[in-house]
């Protein structure tokens, strides 16, 4: 079974989308926590900055100290990768491929059906990758879900390609 799927049609440049390295990707999600979570934008600079000045305040009343668990924290991380159900949101891809000015909806092409969106929702969807460590090899190689999990039980399957119009 292939792991790639497009992004084509009315766009600037067709991307193809490997779900085999998403693994690495810092912007994966937990689909174990995420629907469960609350969900809230926040102002990366911001965090940043409370969490150096926390840090540097830290440092200036005890000193400089090295966590002990480093090991144990990259072990953990190891185990949850190797474990873990994870999904990707759509919307840097679909950035990425610059729909063309006249696109107006995305259609996800499965092997049964086509499902229409309105291309201004396309950034509340999540691509699915990863189930309990594997691949999604049956039904797959990718599902979708909504990002107010919705269809959290029931997502859609069989993906094989994207497609702007």
């Amino acid at each position: 079974m292939e792991s790639i799927v497009p992004i084509k049609g009315q766009v600037k440049f067709t991307i193809t989308l490997d779900s085999g390295v998403w693994i690495f990707d810092d912007r994966k999600v937990d689909l174990t926590t995420y629907f469960d979570e609350t969900n809230e934008t926040i102002d990366e600079l911001e965090e940043y900055t409370k969490a150096v000045s926390k840090h540097w305040s830290r440092e200036i009343q005890e000193g400089a100290t090295y966590p002990p668990t480093l090991k144990t924290e990259k072990k953990y991380e190891k185990e949850k990768i190797l474990n873990g159900t994870f999904a990707i949101p759509l919307k840097p891809f679909l950035t990425n491929a610059e729909p063309l000015e006249n696109a107006s909806s995305l259609v996800i092409e499965t092997d049964s059906d086509d499902y229409r969106m309105d291309l201004s929702q396309a950034d509340q969807l999540l691509i699915g990758f990863s189930k309990e460590g594997k691949p999604l090899r049956e039904n797959g190689p990718v599902h979708i879900y909504y990002k107010n999990g919705s269809n959290r039980d029931n997502p859609i399957t069989d993906v094989r390609a994207f497609r702007v119009e």
